[in-house]
């Protein structure tokens, strides 16, 4: 067996890869052992999107966990921000949701929070594998009058919703905007449009009846054309695309302009600014995030901080950093000052809050940023070779980079889950930013491609 976590929990397709009855088992006892001297009570609380093979994951958790002696609170289907909510709620040691997030139906995933709601670090996670690998708490199972109960916390989609609407301004509503919902098929599908409409909304929810395979399929914050669409032709004020566990949300604005993470962000940290709330003045994206966003910012006394690729990475700098906001362009934004994980709900309902308290619409909010035209390149790679190691490439990146100063960038790194390399530039001219992109892509095959293979 190899490594297990990857670099959002585990994944795999269902029945098969690390995604079995006999690996969640094994997962479930390793967690429980983990937090066996905790001073929180002896529960862990498990939740789940709308896969047909959440069932089966969600059974073989619980089976391990209450083999170790500790209870489990099952929530059923909610968001992972939902889930993290409801571990700090309910005082549990660890918080577990079942879910493959924006990938396919038959996927799935098992990913874990510590009892403040944070995703466990990457150091947290191999000590659970080496319990796992060593199966040490496999020789600490509970006597047959010690083992765990399962319990059902039959109003946690309530408890979500009541925690989402108390973050929404005093004294504001929604009442006479006109909202379309993308739920992907996924866990918000009975919970967005409670938060929305509760708080007066005029709500029409799409893509919202999961059979169990139908999640993220053509929808979602994966496919914001679709709900782009809706809102162009049937004079929505704003559109909200989810992904299938809600941690992620796209925008689009009353003229059917698909506004991403870096749009939000912007939104979010010019607001904040104004109120002096932005902790460090500073907001945290990753080396993805786009290079007209750090303009922008800069134009309003705002710094970007860039981390690598993934929220776990966003956060960790804003704790150790102070700052408050945070985000990815794909759609992650993490209000600290609010909750620990990234959630759509809650940054849809934060773009909001800013629209109705400047009585303007989402188009004007994002007056002053202007993404830059941006090409990304993906070359199958034969070994992840460090980039800094060839010669060449280093050579063609600096003389690009300098190219570029003041008017883009370029950016190279790995997938985290593919033996892929990805090129991306940006700058202000299209064809300047894909002749370049192709140019580095290039030189990337030739040294460190598979066939000379490339998408993009």
């Amino acid at each position: 067996m190899g490594r297990l976590f990857g670099t959002d929990g585990i994944r795999g397709v269902a029945n098969s890869e690390n995604m079995t009855i006999e690996i969640a088992v094994a997962v479930g006892r390793a967690a429980a052992y983990f937090v066996r001297n905790s001073s929180e009570l002896p529960q862990i609380v498990i939740g789940k999107d709308t896969r047909l093979s959440g069932y089966m994951i969600e059974e073989s958790l619980t089976s391990g966990i209450i083999s170790m002696g500790l209870n489990v609170m099952k929530t059923g289907p909610l968001p992972t921000p939902g889930i993290a909510f409801i571990c700090r709620s309910m005082r549990a040691r660890l918080g577990i949701i079942v879910s493959a997030s924006h990938n396919r139906a038959i996927e799935n995933g098992i990913k874990l929070f510590n009892q403040d709601g944070y995703k466990l670090s990457r150091e947290e996670e191999e000590e659970i594998e080496e319990i796992i690998f060593s199966k040490e708490a496999e020789r600490h199972l509970a006597p047959p009058d010690k083992i765990g109960k399962v319990t059902q916390v039959h109003d946690a989609a309530g408890r979500y919703i009541q925690f989402l609407k108390e973050t929404f301004p005093k004294g504001l509503n929604l009442k006479g905007v006109k909202l379309a919902i993308d739920t992907a098929n996924g866990a918000a599908y009975h919970v967005a449009p409670h938060v929305f409409s509760e708080l007066g909304a005029d709500v029409e929810v799409f893509y919202n009846t999961p059979n169990g395979l139908n999640i993220n399929e053509g929808c979602g914050a994966l496919h914001p054309e679709k709900i782009s669409a809706i809102v162009k032709s049937n004079g929505f004020d704003m559109g909200i695309a989810l992904d299938g566990d809600a941690d992620r949300v796209i925008l689009v604005d009353e003229k059917g302009r698909i506004v991403d993470g870096d749009g939000i962000l912007y939104i979010a940290a010019r607001h904040l600014n104004s109120k002096g709330n932005l902790g460090c003045s500073s907001v945290v994206g990753t080396i993805m995030s786009n290079y007209g966003l750090e303009e922008a910012l800069a134009r309003e006394g705002i710094r970007l901080v860039r981390t690598d690729v993934g929220d776990n990475n966003v956060v960790a700098c804003m704790r150790e950093m102070g700052i408050n906001l945070g985000g990815e362009p794909s759609g992650h934004l993490i209000f600290l000052h609010h909750a620990p994980t990234g959630d759509g709900i809650l940054a849809a309902l934060r773009v909001l809050s800013v629209m109705r308290q400047n009585d303007v619409p989402l188009a004007d909010l994002l007056e002053g940023y202007i993404p830059y035209p941006q090409k990304t390149i993906n070359v199958a790679v034969a070994k992840k070779v460090p980039f800094e190691e060839v010669e060449d490439i280093i050579k063609v990146k600096r003389l690009m980079d300098g190219r570029l100063k003041g008017i883009g960038r370029s950016v190279l790194r790995y997938s985290g889950t593919e033996p892929v390399a990805r090129v991306t530039v940006e700058a202000r001219d299209k064809e300047l930013c894909d002749m370049l992109a192709r140019e580095l892509a290039s030189v990337v095959g030739k040294k460190l491609g598979v066939n000379n293979e490339l998408s993009g």
